[in-house]
């Protein structure tokens, strides 16, 4: 995050995680319902907290109808957990929970360490993975609007400025000076990030002679694994949370079809933080634009139910839930017991179990991608000159061409082809109508 006068605003971008590695940490989670994975409540939390480099020394759950409004916790939880920070010297509590900032501002002066909730977790390691200069917007933008309420926690020192040249009256506190500098950089990053957009929506477009897959899935999923066993590409893979922030297009060569375009896109969470979809809308456009979703899921994980609906709901808000989607379970050959395997298959019948690491099951996906693909094939004569190269060499690439008829000045070409190419024929040189013989195939 690029730095702002005076204000201190934790976890910021770059390549570092949130404080110093290997901080002390605490783990919090007050439960409002029954947790997904009952033995293990803050499994997913404990991964990021790994992931932000922090290194956990104590973990404290309760259950609870509602929140306190003062410090999220109880008042005999919340002496436990003041304990456990004295007992370990711990550094950091990190909430599996989001935290009004008057609830942080409240831990933390009962409990003197730093108190971080689960979306500033999240915020931060987004910053730590970070890579291309739009990713890096998206995050800053994210992590700003996150703290914009959160100001007067960060601003340690509320002293009165001197009154002087451009300053609205004396004794203007310098936190309303921050705030209103947070405000304008929101709104620079925001026509960056709109500008990027636009850009995207551009170069999406572009690609409109090939039909698009895009793979979605929670984060870890093996969403990048599996690019690469499909395309020969040899992009990042690794067993981390958030190890891919940018979108990666790559082409795929479809047996029996041809070849297609296959987008690898940022890996979803639950509780994802909505400045972080919001922020990530531009990255996250091939998506949007996909002919069909592959929707990869970790078939080993014991929250899978749980990872797949909280991928559903982002798709859901990205306006993308009624897409053509696949289901792969992702990591079938980690389940060696076969009834465990069963199980699983038996919640998810329609789904593919495949194994990105080993090739198992690819065939299988491929062929599925294929008939998904082309499930809705038009029969069609297409009118045209007879020196419009280019669209009759398209036809070809992307349609089954059956007969071509020519006249003096058209040619009608009798193809199949894929229902969601038509739109992309410029109809000021073709015009399209259904075959003629409808019998015909």
């Amino acid at each position: 995050m690029k730095a702002v006068t005076s204000l201190e605003v934790r976890g910021g971008g770059g390549d570092r995680p949130a404080g110093r590695a290997g901080e002390r940490t605490v783990l919090v989670g007050v439960m409002l319902e029954p947790p997904a994975n009952a033995d293990h409540p803050l499994e997913e939390l404990a991964g990021l907290a790994a992931t932000a480099g922090g290194r956990v020394v104590a973990e404290l759950t309760q259950r609870r109808e509602r929140p306190d409004q003062k410090t999220y916790l109880g008042k005999g939880k919340l002496r436990e957990l003041a304990g456990l920070v004295e007992r370990h010297d711990a550094d950091v509590i990190m909430f599996d929970n989001d935290l009004s900032p008057a609830q942080i501002r409240n831990l933390e002066r009962e409990l003197g360490v730093k108190v971080l909730d689960r979306t500033e977790v999240i915020l931060d390691i987004f910053a730590a993975r970070a890579r291309t200069h739009e990713a890096r917007l998206a995050v800053e933008l994210a992590q700003l609007e996150y703290s914009l309420p959160r100001l007067k926690r960060m601003w340690t020192h509320l002293s009165r400025l001197k009154m002087g040249i451009g300053m609205r009256g004396p004794g203007e506190k310098q936190l309303e000076v921050d705030r209103r500098l947070v405000e304008k950089r929101i709104h620079d990053l925001r026509q960056e990030v709109l500008a990027i957009h636009g850009r995207r929506e551009r170069q999406v477009e572009s690609r409109h002679d090939f039909l698009t897959v895009s793979l979605v899935g929670y984060t870890n999923a093996g969403k990048s694994t599996l690019l690469n066993a499909l395309t020969g590409a040899d992009e990042l893979a690794a067993d981390k949370l958030f190890a891919t922030l940018d979108t990666r297009t790559r082409r795929w060569k479809l047996p029996g079809w041809g070849p297609v375009l296959l987008s690898d896109t940022v890996g979803f969470i639950r509780d994802l933080p909505h400045h972080l979809i919001a922020s990530f809308k531009a990255t996250l456009e091939e998506t949007r634009r996909a002919d069909l979703l592959i929707h990869v899921a970790d078939a080993s994980s014991p929250l899978l139910d749980m990872q797949i609906g909280a991928v559903r709901q982002v798709l859901d808000e990205l306006a993308v839930a009624e897409k053509d989607t696949l289901l792969v379970l992702n990591k079938a050959d980690a389940l060696v017991d076969g009834a465990a395997r069963a199980r699983v298959l038996d919640r998810y019948p329609r789904a593919i179990p495949v194994s990105a690491r080993t090739g198992d099951g690819l065939p299988a996906l491929a062929r599925a991608v294929s008939d998904c693909l082309g499930r809705a094939f038009r029969d069609v004569d297409i009118r045209t000159s007879p020196g419009n190269g280019r669209l009759l060499a398209w036809l070809a690439r992307h349609g089954e061409v059956l007969s071509r008829h020519f006249a003096d000045d058209h040619v009608i070409i009798h193809c199949r082809i894929p229902a969601g190419l038509l739109g992309r024929i410029d109809t000021h040189e073709a015009e399209i109508a259904p075959h003629a013989e409808p019998g015909r195939s």
